[in-house]
């Protein structure tokens, strides 16, 4: 497949990282040459220096034979600007990126389509989603529904007290039918466990469980689950805004937003359920004086990485039980995860991993790039025939650095073992580190 990827930033570059491990013929191209010059020797890209929005350019970088155009600019009109002429040009699909939420409307689709843009991706908004979720599911580092829902993935930082902590997973056994231990972040290192694998405390865990299981793996990692009823956000950006207008009606919500003019806007924009304090987030007189200490969940989404861990480190010393913080800069998300940070929100990160499903040849509905590991999980459908589906799973000798999360048969989730046969059409989910991920086509084609 041939890709040409506009815009040599963090996720251009992410993307380019992700799609250089598929033997893809990439070009990313870039107008600003320094941009390029982070593409290691080791990833196989062909750095372009170019404008998406000449033509002359673009027909150097070979668009006409292009199968895939995506363009992740800063600038919106940039991207569906380079996106209308790409496709103009010859290339077969295009992506972008965009600021505006308006664009996504289902009556505006078919227009995009007519004038050569096939996706577009909100970051904001998925951001925003991932933000709700993380203030509805508060014990949890990282929460995911698959299948719409039939299947969970878990994110969980365990403690001492935690029933599995100096457990092997095979001890675990008698559980296994109510959820499965599919990764194990411990410091820098991500372990795709076995049976002979020990849990200590400290870890992060992921777990793949049924919904009606979610309360058990809550138990077993002893975690307690406050309801939240009140929430400060600091910053009032997109997201904030978004993610104030997701949130459920019966939790309260203060945005404190330093800005008063953008105070003043924002506040037209709000449901009812959300107050605006024109002030410094980072004054703890301030959060004082608005009953931090009576809030369960505290985001920090200033456009600056630093500001934001600071804030939700003096949040938790308030004693807030979740903290949420946005960081931009990629190279920040482990300091975050050492300083225990509820859940890290990276826009940069969640547009690449929702473009990348689209990389896949396999059925890939869905791909998440995880933020505290080197890891992707992935839902695929077994084809009939195909390697996944000849033996049972003990027999396939699958790469150490993939696992099997459970899978979706007839509409019935299940969780998997050793014995389990994976049939024609199942879907499954899988988890693997990032070394596995083009491995999966051989196995589910």
């Amino acid at each position: 497949m041939k890709i040409v990827i506009a815009g040599a930033g963090e996720v251009g570059t992410h993307l380019a990282k992700l799609m250089s491990q598929e033997n893809q013929d990439i070009v990313l191209m870039d107008p600003n040459e320094e941009r390029l010059s982070i593409t290691n020797s080791s990833m196989e890209v062909l750095p372009m220096v170019g404008s998406p929005t000449c033509l002359q350019d673009l027909v150097e970088a070979g668009v006409k034979k292009t199968d895939l155009f995506i363009a992740v600019t800063p600038e919106e009109t940039t991207n569906v600007t380079s996106c209308i002429l790409a496709h103009k040009l010859g290339a077969h699909k295009t992506f972008a990126r965009i600021n505006n939420y308006e664009y996504l409307s289902p009556k505006y689709k078919e227009m995009f389509e007519n004038m050569g843009v096939n996706f577009m991706i909100y970051p904001e908004m998925l951001a925003a989603q991932e933000i709700v979720t993380a203030i509805r599911h508060p014990w949890t580092r990282q929460y995911w529904e698959l299948f719409g829902g039939a299947l969970i993935l878990l994110g969980v930082k365990v403690r001492a007290n935690a029933k599995l902590v100096n457990k092997q997973l095979s001890e675990l056994l008698s559980e296994q039918k109510l959820y499965h231990i599919v990764a194990i972040k411990r410091q820098n290192e991500t372990i795709i466990p076995g049976g002979g694998d020990h849990i200590e405390a400290g870890d992060l865990l992921f777990f793949t469980t049924t919904k009606s299981h979610v309360e058990e793996v809550r138990k077993q990692a002893g975690k307690a689950d406050p309801e939240v009823r009140k929430v400060i956000i600091m910053g009032g950006s997109r997201i904030a805004l978004r993610a104030s207008q997701y949130i459920p009606n019966n939790i309260r919500v203060k945005i404190i937003e330093l800005d008063k003019e953008k105070s003043y806007r924002i506040a037209e924009k709000v449901p009812g359920n959300v107050l605006i304090i024109n002030g410094d987030g980072r004054d703890t007189e301030l959060l004082k004086q608005e009953n931090i200490q009576d809030a369960q969940a505290f985001v920090a989404l200033t456009e600056n990485s630093s500001t934001n861990i600071l804030a939700c480190l003096a949040a938790k010393r308030m004693g807030v039980f979740k903290t949420i913080a946005k960081i931009e800069n990629i190279d920040y998300i482990p300091l975050a995860e050492s300083m225990d940070i509820g859940t890290v929100i990276n826009k940069k990160l969640i547009a690449a991993s929702h473009i990348y499903q689209f990389l896949l040849d396999a059925d890939v509905s869905n791909v998440k790039c995880l933020t505290f590991a080197n890891a992707d999980v992935a839902e695929l459908v077994a084809r009939p025939n195909s390697r996944i589906t000849r033996k049972a799973v003990k027999d396939l000798h699958l790469p150490k650095d993939m696992t099997l999360g459970g899978l979706i048969r007839n509409g019935e989730p299940m969780m998997i073992n050793g014995n389990t046969q994976i049939q024609a059409y199942d879907h499954v989910v899988v988890f693997c580190l990032e070394s596995a991920m083009s491995k999966l086509e051989n196995y589910f084609n």
